[in-house]
């Protein structure tokens, strides 16, 4: 028989067969929506404040899911695959949080002088450097970051079930050992808060610009890695 009559043939077989019909994940779906509705009215009855935490944990996981946003992606996919896609926004979402965050602490500052979260300042050390270079060996052999990690959890992926076990452990001994980073290396590093550097509108302004920078490079870098000119 001719090499193309086989090949009709099996695909005349293969079209003829009837394919399974998708199980629907409607019923699914309804049980995890009353669920995550049941728990935000019990959390809602003892703390209204935990009842917001749990609601707004469930949408992010839920956007993250849905977008695939990773930070592990964005510092990965430029190295191995050229696109800065995750990467842009990231940087996207760097400068939103930077004006949003920036009008809390400000709003704080001229109603009482105090600023939210100044006291999470960390210095810059060598404790920082490498724990950076730890965690990012961990989330590229990990192939997740935190966020990305706990997204695939909820997908029931087993390997990062895994990634999620030592991630405790991990954090659990850095916590452990955080007195001898504060005390050999924090205590005399310098601490870099921008406002004290140039006040609250330049520092959005530099940090904005620094962001705008780099979304431009990674932008001309993709372009190059994937051999897009201009005019295109």
């Amino acid at each position: 028989m001719p090499e193309t009559t086989t090949t009709q043939a099996t695909s005349i077989r293969r079209s003829s067969t009837p394919r399974k019909k998708k199980k629907s994940q409607i019923p699914i779906a309804l049980i995890v929506l009353v669920f995550i509705i049941g728990v935000g009215i019990l959390l809602g009855l003892k703390n209204s404040t935990m009842a917001m935490y749990w609601g707004f944990g469930c949408i992010f996981g839920f956007i993250l899911q849905k977008s695939r946003f990773c930070f592990t992606a964005s510092m990965r996919d430029p190295c191995i695959t050229g696109s800065t896609s995750v990467t842009r926004a990231v940087l996207i979402a760097f400068a939103i949080t930077t004006i949003g965050f920036t009008a809390i602490k400000y709003g704080s500052f001229i109603t009482n002088g105090t600023i939210p979260g100044q006291s999470y300042v960390m210095p810059i050390s060598v404790a920082t450097a490498l724990g950076g270079i730890l965690f990012g060996i961990g989330m590229v052999i990990a192939g997740g970051c935190a966020s990305g990690t706990l997204m695939r959890v909820g997908e029931g992926f087993s390997m990062q079930m895994l990634s999620l076990v030592f991630f405790i452990i991990g954090s659990l001994i850095g916590a452990n050992h955080m007195g001898f980073w504060e005390l050999n290396f924090n205590a005399t590093a310098p601490k870099v808060f921008l406002p004290d550097v140039f006040g609250w509108f330049g520092a959005v302004v530099v940090q904005l610009l620094v962001i705008l920078l780099l979304y431009i490079a990674a932008d001309k870098y993709e372009k190059k890695k994937m051999g897009i000119t201009d005019e295109e």
